[in-house]
C-alpha cells in the first residue's frame, strides 16, 4: 500500500505534533461542520487499533504473565521438592504430576503467541483500511482535502493515514520479543535466575514502552478526534 500512497504525498511535510488540549473547542474547519463518511470510517478505525493493542496488553499482562509465573513457580517448587527427598526415594509421584502443569502452561503461552499474531495480523489490516479511505476520499474530495483541510482539528487524512504505520515495527518487534521468550521458558533445564529475568523482560515490553499505542497515539487522538472517547 506504501507504493499507493506515495503519489499522495506533496512537498511539504505534515505536521507530526497533536493540538494541545484547550478549554474551549477551536472554531471548526469546514470539513467539521458536518462529518463525512471518510471521518467516520477514519473514527471507527483509529478505535480498532486502540482495541488491538488494549487486547495486545491483556493477552502478554494477564493471560501470558499468568502461564508464565505459574511455570517458573512450579519448577522452583519441584526443585526445592527434590531436594529434600532422600537418596533412593521413588520420585515418579511427586514429578509427574508437577511435568503435567509444567507443560499445561507452555501449552497456554503458546496459545497466547497464536493470539498475539492474529491481533498483529487484524493491525495490518485495520491500516490497509485508513490506507484506503484515504484513496477514496482523494477520488472522491481532491488533492486539498485530503492533504491540507483538518479532519477534525490541526491533522489531515493525510497525515493520520501516512503517520500509523509507525505502529507496525514496534508490534512486530514486541512480537518477536515474546516469541524468543517463551522458546527460553520452554526448557526445563532454564535456570530460577534465568527464568526470573525472562518474567521481567515479559512485563516491560522494551519495544512498546516509547513507541506502542499508549505512549505515542493515545494522545494523539485523544487531542486531534472529535468525540474520540464515543461520546
Amino acid at each position: 500500500m506504501s507504493g499507493r500512497l506515495a503519489s499522495f504525498r506533496g512537498p511539504s511535510t505534515p505536521t507530526s505534533s497533536p493540538a494541545q488540549h484547550k478549554p474551549q473547542n477551536p472554531p471548526a474547519s469546514p470539513s467539521r461542520q458536518t462529518e463525512s463518511t471518510f471521518h467516520r470510517k477514519t473514527r471507527t478505525l483509529l478505535q480498532e487499533l486502540r482495541s488491538i493493542t488494549e487486547t495486545w496488553d491483556d493477552l502478554v499482562l494477564v493471560d501470558g504473565l499468568k502461564a508464565a509465573r505459574e511455570l517458573v513457580d512450579t519448577r522452583t517448587d519441584l526443585d526445592n521438592a527434590l531436594k529434600l527427598l532422600p537418596d533412593n526415594t521413588p520420585r515418579t509421584r511427586l514429578v509427574v504430576p508437577k511435568l503435567a502443569i509444567m507443560d499445561t502452561c507452555i501449552e497456554k503461552l503458546d496459545a497466547v503467541l497464536v493470539k498475539l499474531q492474529k491481533q498483529f495480523l487484524r493491525m495490518n489490516n485495520v491500516i490497509d483500511n485508513l490506507e484506503m479511505v484515504l484513496v477514496d476520499a482523494h477520488k472522491v474530495k481532491g488533492w486539498q482535502w485530503v492533504k491540507q483541510e483538518p479532519l477534525w482539528v490541526t491533522w489531515s487524512l493525510e497525515n493520520f493515514v501516512t503517520r500509523i504505520p509507525e505502529l507496525i515495527k514496534p508490534y512486530h518487534r514486541s512480537l518477536a520479543l515474546h516469541v524468543e521468550l517463551v522458546e527460553k521458558l520452554r526448557s526445563h533445564s532454564i535456570t530460577f535466575e534465568k527464568s526470573r529475568e525472562v518474567i521481567n523482560m515479559w512485563v516491560e515490553q522494551s519495544w512498546l514502552e516509547d513507541a506502542g499505542w499508549e505512549a505515542v497515539w493515545e494522545d494523539i487522538c485523544e487531542a486531534e478526534v472529535e468525540r474520540w472517547g464515543g461520546a
